[in-house]
């Protein structure tokens, strides 16, 4: 959304990230998973799935319907043919069906007579050849629900995407903020010895070039701070990209919002749920799944597509009894119904078994597919696992080393105190102690990162944030 709209919106709702001054990364994402526009999105394909299977299950609705036909001419009832009748069709493929029919007049078809009180039918018609195991309506609603379990498992590829796309934009700000900490810190260090440095020149215990070459260290440090600053409100901004409620709302940091510092923040390590799923990756992972419901989608539609290749069998029985007072059952007879056959069948079946082929040829294609997608996500998968292994360790060998860099820098102090040091080494301690504590930070981003995207590599990014 456009800056602009943003804040113009902001006037109108006041909102804030109401939270505490630390926003954890843990609450963040977890904000985002259910709030953000692409989540309720997601949300949607479920509603979808439930919708679609809904109306495949259409076809399977009783349907109840009525018939009335008549001809006057010059005054003569030429015919009256009255028709009403309920029809259910099953699962099985077989339809249940029932109704009454009354017909009169001068010049009726004999074909359509029917007693004076007319006649009750019931019973069924099904597919003996074509349609026997699988039909269009049974294919329909199988295949929706098979869309219905994929819509979940979008769900979760939407999320997982998200949700890493947040996490990189939160470790990025955590990223800005500690960096401006140290650069806040060594432009305090910078200023604090310029000023003690022209103090000494004033007094005539330091030369007045020690007091150029300060200054031009706080300049520098100065310089360095503003661009941390700068790179602090573009993260911070960019995060806000992620921030809304309910799906609607935009959101802001508050000003006093940040993330914690990376003295407050533990380096992660290798999660045993992460190994335990490795095994099962090629069953679990979404991504795997979803191609998996599309195979088992054209299976049934080559069910579908192999009863084309049978011959048109249908047949239809029911039985029939005139009413009398009311009682259906006091005229029937087995030797009373109507009964009909009905055969054909293409010659050649050119069409069907092209049809044929070219399904098998779609599901072949989908399970290289799947088996090459499984290799390439289980060896991501085992990457991440490394390098989230990997810079844990570094991130702990790198804290001694900060506080090693930390030591030769005091000692540098007491060095230069004593008059036994030069501005140069001070400030070049200073330097190296700076490059060490932005080492760490990036460490300490890549290291929760990698668990990130190892998360993401097994498909669970979208559901632990839940």
């Amino acid at each position: 959304m456009n800056r602009f709209i943003l804040l113009f919106t902001l006037l109108f709702f006041t909102l804030s990230v109401e939270a505490q001054d630390i926003l954890s990364a843990e609450l963040f994402m977890r904000q985002v998973a259910l709030h953000h526009p692409l989540a309720k999105q997601a949300d949607l394909q479920i509603n979808r799935g439930d919708a679609l299977v809904l109306k495949a299950r259409g076809g399977f609705d009783p349907k109840v319907g009525g018939d009335l036909r008549q001809k006057y001419f010059d005054g003569d009832s030429y015919y009256s043919m009255l028709n009403a009748g309920l029809k259910v069709p099953t699962w099985f493929g077989i339809q249940l069906e029932g109704g009454y029919d009354q017909t009169g007049g001068q010049n009726l078809n004999p074909e359509f007579k029917t007693p004076e009180d007319g006649l009750i039918y019931a019973g069924l018609s099904m597919a003996l050849g074509k349609g026997l195991f699988m039909d269009e309506r049974r294919a329909a609603l199988r295949q929706a629900q098979i869309h219905l379990e994929s819509s979940k498992v979008k769900r979760q590829l939407l999320l997982n995407q998200l949700v890493l796309e947040a996490a990189e934009a939160y470790w990025k700000w955590f990223k800005a903020y500690n960096s401006m900490l140290v650069y806040e810190e060594g432009f305090a260090l910078a200023d604090q010895r310029f000023n003690a440095v022209r103090g000494g020149a004033e007094l005539g215990d330091r030369p007045y070039i020690d007091t150029l070459e300060a200054g031009i260290q706080l300049q520098n440090r100065n310089l360095m701070l503003q661009e941390s600053r700068m790179n602090f409100k573009n993260a911070s901004a960019y995060l806000e990209v992620f921030l809304w409620e309910d799906g609607i709302i935009p959101l802001e940091l508050a000003a006093t919002t940040i993330p914690p510092t990376m003295d407050n923040t533990e380096s992660s390590d290798v999660e045993f749920r992460l190994l335990n799923a490795l095994d099962t990756i090629g069953t679990n992972h979404p991504k795997l799944l979803e191609y998996r419901f599309m195979v088992e989608g054209l299976e049934v539609e080559q069910r579908w597509k192999n009863e084309q290749l049978k011959p048109t069998v249908n047949l239809k029985y029911n039985a029939l009894s005139t009413p009398v007072n009311g009682d259906v059952f006091s005229t029937y007879s087995p030797s009373n119904y109507n009964w009909g056959l009905e055969v054909s069948m293409p010659l050649l079946l050119r069409k069907e078994r092209g049809n044929v082929r070219l399904n098998n040829l779609k599901i072949q294609e989908a399970n290289y597919e799947i088996a090459s997608m499984e290799q390439a996500i289980r060896s991501k998968a085992e990457m991440a696992i490394n390098e989230w292994s990997t810079s844990f360790s570094q991130v702990n060998l790198y804290r001694r080393t900060v506080l090693d860099y930390g030591k030769l820098l005091d000692g540098e102090r007491q060095l230069f105190n004593g008059g036994e040091s030069s501005l140069f080494m001070v400030n070049s301690r200073e330097m190296n102690y700076m490059k060490a504590k932005l080492k760490l930070v990036d460490l300490l981003v890549t290291n929760h990162m990698a668990a990130v995207q190892a998360d993401f590599s097994f498909g669970s990014m979208g559901t632990i944030v839940q």
